[in-house]
């Protein structure tokens, strides 16, 4: 096992990152947790206590990302374990500043940019990805020209399909860190009972009771921080909680895939960019 020094974890502040925050305080581990909300984001750190800093920013907006960034490199001398978090299930259709449904910037392209934007240190401390997904992936229908602005919206639909865009990311972030010592896998941690999704009202009331079945975050975590502190191995999995298996074939298609990854460095200003 890597001893990790310093692991960030995007959307930390409750649910599962907030879960495997905990775990990787527990361990010794130095956390950065990335939250949008400055005050939920200095309580959550001070209840973890240990070694926990914060840096702030909307994922949904792109420049805030690039602001994330920029704040990771300087409070990080290393990035051993980067955790991909951060996520929203939108009971509604809401646009960013750039124009962008707000699941598909927050759900795909604030990861897609982080790495971008953070590589240098990424290949520098041969880091290890971790990218919490979703099995509901597979209800996904990506519509190229539709999904990023909303025009195809759907309250459930439109977290599977922006997952699926994600998801196909892997692959092609596998592939391009081949040979360098940077690691990605991407984990479907289970179904955890978490803030994800409720609508509020009436049938927010009714899913809660529904969630009263699933599982703990605590539980949730145990498979991000598993691979986050695994061992050297093949890069680009995915994990049902804690089985490899393959990817449907609707986020495994390689041509669909560099779509995906053309359009979303078109979409976060890298065009042009190695």
């Amino acid at each position: 096992m890597k001893d990790i020094t310093t692991a960030v974890v995007t959307g930390g502040n409750r649910g599962i990152g907030y879960a495997v925050a905990t775990e990787l305080v527990r361990r010794n581990c130095q956390v950065v947790l990335v939250t949008r909300d400055r005050e939920r984001g200095e309580r959550a750190a001070a209840a973890l206590g240990g070694s926990v800093d914060l840096v702030v920013g909307d994922l949904s907006v792109l420049s805030e990302v690039r602001s994330v960034a920029e704040g990771l490199l300087r409070q990080c001398g290393h990035i051993d374990a980067l955790v991909h978090n951060a996520g929203i299930w939108p009971s509604r259709l809401v646009h960013t500043p750039d124009g962008l449904e707000r699941a598909f910037a927050v759900n795909h392209l604030a990861p897609f940019l982080l790495n971008h934007l953070l590589e240098e240190r990424l290949l520098a401390n041969r880091t290890r990805v971790v990218q919490v997904s979703a099995g509901l992936y597979i209800k996904g229908r990506l519509d190229l020209n539709r999904t990023p602005v909303g025009a195809d919206f759907h309250q459930m639909r439109t977290y599977c399909t922006t997952k699926l865009a994600n998801l196909l990311m892997v692959p092609l972030f596998a592939r391009r860190w081949q040979g360098t010592g940077v690691h990605i896998d991407a984990v479907h941690p289970g179904v955890i009972k978490t803030g994800l999704g409720d609508p509020g009202g009436l049938r927010g009331l009714l899913l809660k009771a529904v969630k009263r079945s699933w599982a703990a975050p605590g539980q949730g975590a145990a498979p991000v921080v598993r691979l986050a502190l695994s061992s050297r191995g093949p890069s680009g999995r995915y994990f049902d909680v804690d089985q490899q298996v393959p990817l449907e074939p609707i986020a495994a298609d390689p041509a669909v895939a560099q779509r995906v990854w053309d359009q979303a460095m078109t979409l976060t200003g890298l065009s042009g960019v190695a």
